[in-house]
């Protein structure tokens, strides 16, 4: 599958997005980004091991995606980490049955990738799930949904 159908597949299918590294702070990318993605109707679920605080954006902080799990469907696996720290996310996302697996812009990890697809992952490398939702809706590929 080439990437711009992974990205029509991933947010026209996705109810649940967990965003790897989701920040409390509202002027962090991954803050406004998932605010914004919320706001379309898509469940956020925080992973952040290091927040102290035990809720941002009005939903529990989970320290891993396998503690999220527990308690989740998790759709999409939205990373806002350094491309080197991919591996053991993508590993994760296997483990828990996630879809697909969304680098932010300028992370990406080729061998990640790989493995991840190979798992039957829908990978999206070094881009903004925002920017790519506001391009879908612009085109009129993606339908006002509910939220969760």
């Amino acid at each position: 599958m080439n990437e711009a159908d992974a990205i029509r597949q991933t947010l026209t299918h996705a109810r649940t997005i967990a965003v790897v590294g989701l920040s409390p702070d509202p002027n962090r990318d991954s803050h406004s980004v998932a605010r914004a993605m919320q706001s379309h109707g898509y469940r956020i679920v925080p992973i952040n091991p290091r927040a102290d605080v035990p809720e941002i954006l009005g939903e529990t902080v989970y320290p891993s995606l396998t503690a999220a799990a527990a308690q989740h469907k998790i759709d999409v696996v939205n990373c806002f980490r350094n491309s080197a720290e991919i591996p053991p996310i993508v590993d994760e996302a296997i483990a828990i049955g996630a879809k697909a697996v969304w680098m932010q812009l300028g992370v990406s990890h080729a061998a990640a990738a790989r493995k991840a697809e190979a798992a039957g992952l829908r990978v999206v490398q070094n881009k903004c799930i925002k920017i790519e939702h506001g391009v879908l809706k612009a085109r009129g590929w993606l339908k006002a949904r509910q939220s969760p």
